[in-house]
């Protein structure tokens, strides 16, 4: 890592430095907008997706379990001969991808385009970016985005969700301009790139065994006393030891929504919706939050919970699924490598505190986002470079891998997966990954290219080689249909509107108030772990009081006012 940066991860209080305030001398340069070297192609060799002969380089804040630097020569060779590029990508190694972006900026050391988290306005990434492009260390991607095929979608007026309209790229702040591009947009509303079934997992053989249909558990009242059961059971994991009866999320302990969904007041992290008589509360302001602390509370001295749920690191908790340790998974998804022989089954799913469970499901909503930094020579060249990755042709290149070597095209004009790849991608996942492309796993290629997402329509099937295996048992489908995916898919509520902390950024105090917000999220988890409901009472007080000192009454009233406007309306479920 850049001995710069890692001076900057070593500051407690960087990130509150730059929000405070971020460096506008955008002095630092960076050359590699030059030619990358190696000989060069001559002007009528070029084909016509041929950009420049120049290197492009991605720094990336995200985790190493989402992707990888490592491409392969081949694919990268391919890249070079079709647009002139040379492509490369470095993950900014932090213990919270935040924490690495806050360093990255301040540093003020960046290559040509930046990318992040950002699954909608409210997350704490967009504070971060918001004030490094108030203070032009972004480049105004919207006059580039007119000159291209795929991303000038974004500039029509019904293409993109409200949030990522209005609360991510064009802010009427900006008064036209964009900063950040919003990924992983859908080409139609209400499309499914996958039928995703997240949520609790039980062990299969241990709901055989008691006789349970996992389906059936709709309220934590049930999950209570199926957690009891497993308990009693003497449940072994791989290794032979007691099996725990509720283990932590899969990548590590946090407050996990769907656990506790009829207990959970608004969207999961954010505990902020209307009651009964639609007064916009935080949950901190309702008798809800301490009958789900006496809950938690009992799980905890009954031992039917791991004892570090909220805390546990990832490391321990992907190994604890791995060895079947958890008789139920907190939260997981049908797509994961090592459930697909289906060992795990989805449970639930529980009903929320409206009521049974329906299916939320966004008009469009995005998931990460790039930006190119002031510094970046020749910005048009990576806005083109971007659009490539998102056109089909670009897509079939990161998505399928190479024509010949990994899929051979049908007569359909569909991308038929080669049955050798399937095979290594089920024997040696590593070297299956090392082809390089996003159906083995590799998914260098989503930073830039993963938008206007319609599989079915550019590649003929909703998943990687789901043509070739039509015949074969496919885990993650399967688990979908075991959990009825396509009629709970149909009943679903379609909405478009921006998340409760999507207003954060135009309030006063919203910096204040944030910090207030992430005190409460650390305090909550104190409640569970106090010894007494009246001691959780107290430190939940108390950070009531921080959040109202902070704004909170006010923000609400804001929350309310913005979802009486159309343009602006909120969605207060999560599931």
């Amino acid at each position: 890592m850049n001995k710069k940066w890692a001076k900057f991860l070593v500051l407690p209080l960087m990130a509150a430095m730059l929000l405070a305030g971020c460096s506008n001398s955008n002095n630092g340069g960076n050359a590699s907008g030059n030619a990358s070297g190696g000989a060069s192609v001559a002007p009528e060799d070029r084909p016509a997706t041929w950009i420049a002969d120049r290197k492009i380089k991605g720094l990336v804040f995200m985790g190493t379990d989402d992707y990888t630097e490592d491409m392969n020569p081949e694919i990268k060779a391919e890249i070079k001969k079709r647009t002139g590029i040379d492509f490369e990508i470095e993950i900014m190694k932090a213990s919270k991808s935040i924490d690495g972006l806050v360093a990255g900026i301040a540093a003020n050391d960046l290559p040509d385009f930046i990318a992040f988290y950002l699954n909608n306005s409210g997350r704490p990434e967009m504070q971060v970016v918001l004030k490094a492009a108030r203070e032009g260390i972004f480049t105004d991607l919207a006059p580039l985005m007119k000159d291209t095929q795929v991303y000038s979608k974004y500039l029509q007026d019904d293409y993109l969700p409200s949030d990522t309209k209005y609360g991510v790229m064009f802010r009427p702040e900006f008064d036209g301009s964009a900063y950040f591009i919003h990924m992983n947009i859908n080409r139609q509303g209400g499309y499914d790139s996958r039928k995703y079934v997240g949520g609790p997992y039980i062990r299969k053989d241990i709901a055989d065994a008691l006789g349970v249909d996992p389906r059936t558990i709709k309220t934590t009242d049930q999950l209570y006393e199926l957690a009891k059961k497993i308990k009693a059971g003497g449940f072994k994991d791989s290794n032979g030891k007691d099996v725990v009866p509720i283990g932590p999320n899969y990548w590590g302990g946090q407050e996990i929504g769907r656990l506790f969904a009829d207990l959970e007041w608004g969207e999961d992290g954010q505990w902020i919706r209307p009651d009964d008589e639609g007064k916009v509360l935080h949950e901190a302001q309702t008798p809800n939050v301490l009958k789900k602390v006496e809950y938690v509370q009992k799980l905890l001295a009954e031992k039917l919970i791991h004892p570090e749920f909220f805390t546990v690191d990832e490391t321990q908790s992907t190994e604890g699924a791995l060895n079947g340790t958890w008789g139920i998974i907190a939260n997981m998804h049908n797509y994961q490598d090592f459930n697909q022989d289906m060992h795990y089954l989805p449970l639930g799913p529980l009903n929320g505190l409206d009521g049974e469970f329906q299916m939320q499901v966004a008009f469009k909503s995005g998931y990460s986002a790039w930006a190119i930094p002031a510094t970046t020579k020749k910005p048009e060249e990576v806005m083109q470079f971007a659009d490539y990755l998102a056109s089909r042709e670009g897509k079939l290149l990161w998505m399928y891998g190479l024509e010949g070597r990994d899929y051979t095209m049908g007569a359909d004009g569909f991308p038929l997966v080669k049955q050798e790849v399937i095979d290594l991608k089920a024997t040696d996942s590593n070297a299956a990954k090392a082809l390089g492309f996003g159906g083995v796993r590799n998914w260098w290629g989503e930073l830039l290219g993963s938008t206007d997402i319609d599989k079915m329509a550019d590649f003929g099937e909703m998943e990687y080689g789901e043509k070739l295996q039509e015949a074969t048992s496919q885990g993650a489908l399967e688990i979908a249909k075991y959990w009825d995916w396509d009629a709970k898919r149909q009943q679903a509520n379609v909405f478009d509107a921006y998340s409760p902390n999507a207003f954060l950024g135009e309030f006063s105090k919203g910096a204040e108030l944030k910090a207030a917000f992430d005190n409460y999220r650390d305090s909550l988890v104190k409640a569970y772990y106090s010894k007494s409901l009246d001691n959780a009472k107290q430190v939940l007080d108390s950070a009531l009081k921080q959040m109202q000192a902070a704004g909170l009454d006010d923000y609400l009233k804001l929350i309310e006012q913005k979802n009486a406007d159309p343009h602006t309306k909120v969605s207060f479920r999560a599931f």
